[in-house]
């Protein structure tokens, strides 16, 4: 698996990229906005680290040229306390993102989690529910037969609760299954993807309904969408 890390801090690249090398992981480091777009847009890589701040193109902006073509996961970095910073990462559609100063080795963990999840192969069959088909195959999903684009992220995410459809998924259990880490009150990843999936597929209905303080539920129905 080939990872791309893009980040202006020389040191700290060759510090992970000694970590992940470590893991039998292949690394390129790019230090500049605009090579580093330009790699990232090769489609050469498995997974991307980047950070926010960088000279040429800033990480926003690479994050949302990059999302204009690819689904590659994506781990932002971004300056601690820049609360700002996450929210507009994952809105752009950051898979996950850690605040520096960061635990090299939990930003290990966290990649090799994310790439066990994309490396696993599909299992079931296609699902339609609500209007909603989802193939894990060719992991493409359908709005009323039209095709919706979506995150790595967001399609796991969707097929989790699709295949519990009627039943409420914990934020917990979702935390544990895409990020293999438990949730905290503070981070609201799981909660940002969820919303843009609502943007993406709902429309006029409801099919991802809120079940306040314990999680998600995918609706089969709009009589199930409507009930208390």
């Amino acid at each position: 698996m080939r990872i791309l890390v893009i980040d202006d801090d020389v040191e700290l690249c060759a510090l992970m990229s000694e970590l992940l090398k470590r893991e039998s992981y292949v690394v390129e480091c790019q230090y500049d906005g605009r090579r580093g777009l330009e790699r990232a847009l090769s489609g050469q890589d498995d997974l991307l680290v980047l950070d926010v701040m960088l000279p040429g193109i800033d990480g926003f902006e690479i994050l949302k040229r990059v999302r204009q073509q690819s689904r590659i996961p994506i781990i932002m970095l971004t300056a601690r306390g820049e609360d700002e910073d996450r929210i507009v990462g994952l809105e752009l559609g950051a898979d996950d993102y850690m605040s520096k100063p960061f635990n090299a080795r939990e930003l290990v963990a966290r990649i090799r989690a994310i790439l066990r999840r994309v490396e696993s192969k599909p299992t079931g069959s296609r699902i339609e529910l609500n209007g909603i088909a989802l193939d894990p195959g060719s992991r493409d999903v359908f709005k009323d037969g039209e095709p919706v684009q979506t995150t790595t992220l967001e399609f796991d995410i969707l097929e989790s609760l699709m295949r519990s459809a009627g039943s409420v998924v914990s934020r917990d259990a979702l935390m544990e299954k895409m990020y293999n880490r438990k949730a905290t009150p503070f981070d609201r990843s799981i909660d940002m993807h969820v919303s843009h999936l609502r943007k993406k597929l709902e429309g006029d209905r409801t099919l991802i309904k809120t079940v306040r303080g314990i999680g998600y539920q995918f609706c089969r129905s709009a009589e199930e969408a409507a009930a208390e």
